[in-house]
C-alpha cells in the first residue's frame, strides 16, 4: 500500500490533503496538532484585539508525545506562544489561560488524554 491519500472537505467548502505515510501531505494526527495551535492561536489573538494590546504577532508551536501502543494517543503537548509587541505580560497570560480553560474546544477534547503546558516567549518589536 503505498500513497495512500486523502482530500478531507469540510462543511465550510475547504479541502485539505492527508496522507498517513506524510509524503504529499500532513498526516491526521499533524492535523489535530495544527488544530489546536490555530484553536488556541485564534482565542489568544481575539482576547489580545479586544483588549486593544499592541502584539504585532503570535506563533503557537506545539511538540507532543505519543503512547506507545495503538491507539497512539498524545499523552504529552508542550504549546509555545511566541508573542511579538509591546503587551502586558498579564494581559497575555490571562489570554492563554482563558483559551485552555474555557474557550478552545480542540484543547478540552486533548486535555481527556493528554496534559497540555504552556510557554510563553515575549520579544518586543
Amino acid at each position: 500500500m503505498d500513497r495512500v491519500r486523502f482530500v478531507g472537505e469540510s462543511d465550510s467548502g475547504h479541502g485539505i490533503v492527508m496522507d498517513g505515510d506524510k509524503k504529499t501531505g500532513n498526516s491526521p494526527i499533524e492535523l489535530v496538532l495544527i488544530g489546536l495551535c490555530g484553536c488556541t492561536g485564534y482565542d489568544v489573538a481575539s482576547i489580545l484585539s479586544k483588549k486593544r494590546e499592541p502584539f504585532t504577532s503570535l506563533e503557537v508551536v506545539a511538540k507532543a508525545e505519543r503512547a506507545k501502543d495503538p491507539p497512539s494517543v498524545f499523552t504529552e503537548i508542550r504549546l509555545t506562544y511566541k508573542v511579538e509587541g509591546k503587551v502586558s505580560r498579564k494581559s497575555v497570560e490571562d489570554a492563554v489561560r482563558l483559551s485552555t480553560e474555557k474557550y478552545c474546544s480542540v484543547s478540552a477534547m486533548l486535555e481527556k488524554t493528554a496534559k497540555i503546558t504552556a510557554e510563553i516567549q515575549y520579544e518586543e518589536g
